[in-house]
């Protein structure tokens, strides 16, 4: 295939993470029994699309439909095994503006959710400010297919101009955020989730089929997520919110990764029908590690 084409095809392949199709089958979910240690608490899940489970079947029925809000989400995961009482406004796409604004036409405010009653709040949110996954993702890749996935193409085009924008930008709008939802709901356990590993942290033999990434910016995209999570865990400390650290548990499960392990679907050749989000199996871990978190 001609690489003016095949850069199109990543592009129109990554831009389809903002939006779900229909009629593929999907990854069986994980199973557990219910426990006894959250029951009745009044649960409220927030977030985006790592949040949502976007790109996981099947879905929720009762969500919007241009949210992809899966039905085995981590916090559907979550209020099944704890047993907590869900309320769950999660969103594919979503930023922290849509805290406080309605991110489509009759999709209410997340904040709207949250009451003084609230006991629990989980979140996964920062990563679509300044589209910052979508816009590296896309910059990299179609990068890396031009130069046949050699050198650092990405990297040295944008520098760091994609993690001053996590610092100067997110890092306070995440910060704003949870400061709103403990204004919101003082009495409640606020966690927010970092986000699990997309990448290893060097170029794995074979990735670059199913991650067009050119090996020197495999690391430079790590560390670029590296610096994300560091910004919402640093949010997350200055407004006594939990922040949930994915990054040890996550290692070797990235989207490089056979099917079975990897918690993320890569952009090629992946189950998800959104790409670059996590799977059944990651939406279940995430939850396994909110919940040890919070001693739930």
């Amino acid at each position: 295939m001609p690489i003016r084409v095949r850069a199109r095809s990543l592009a129109a392949l990554v831009a389809a993470a903002g939006t779900a199709a229909f009629g593929l089958t999907a990854p069986t979910p994980a199973t557990a029994a219910p426990g006894p240690a959250a029951d009745g608490l009044s649960y409220v899940a927030m977030g985006d699309s790592y949040s949502a489970g976007s790109g996981v079947l099947p879905l929720d029925p009762a969500a919007p439909l241009l949210c992809a809000r899966a039905a085995v989400n981590y916090p559907h995961v979550i209020a099944r095994r704890t047993g907590a009482e869900l309320s769950d406004v999660t969103c594919g796409g979503a930023q922290t503006k849509d805290f406080a604004g309605s991110q489509y036409p009759g999709v209410a405010p997340q904040l709207d959710a949250l009451g003084k009653d609230t006991d629990l709040v989980t979140m996964t949110i920062g990563g679509n400010d300044n589209n910052t996954f979508i816009s590296a993702i896309l910059a990299c890749g179609s990068a890396g297919i031009l130069t046949g996935g050699q050198g650092s193409p990405c990297k040295d085009l944008y520098k760091d101009s994609f993690t001053e924008k996590v610092d100067n930008v997110t890092y306070p709008a995440v910060k704003q955020a949870l400061a709103a939802v403990k204004a919101k709901s003082p009495g409640a356990k606020v966690a927010i989730l970092g986000y699990p590993w997309i990448l290893p942290a060097q170029a794995a033999p074979g990735c670059f089929a199913k991650m067009p990434v050119a090996t020197g910016d495999v690391p430079y995209l790590r560390d670029l997520q590296t610096h994300l999570n560091k910004a919402v865990q640093r949010a997350a400390s200055e407004t006594g919110a939990t922040y949930v650290d994915l990054s040890g548990v996550s290692e070797g499960h990235d989207a490089c990764q056979p099917s079975g392990t990897r918690w993320i679907e890569p952009v090629l050749f992946g189950t998800n029908i959104v790409p670059v989000h996590p799977n059944a199996l990651g939406e279940s871990k995430m939850a396994e590690q909110a919940i040890e978190a919070l001693d739930l």
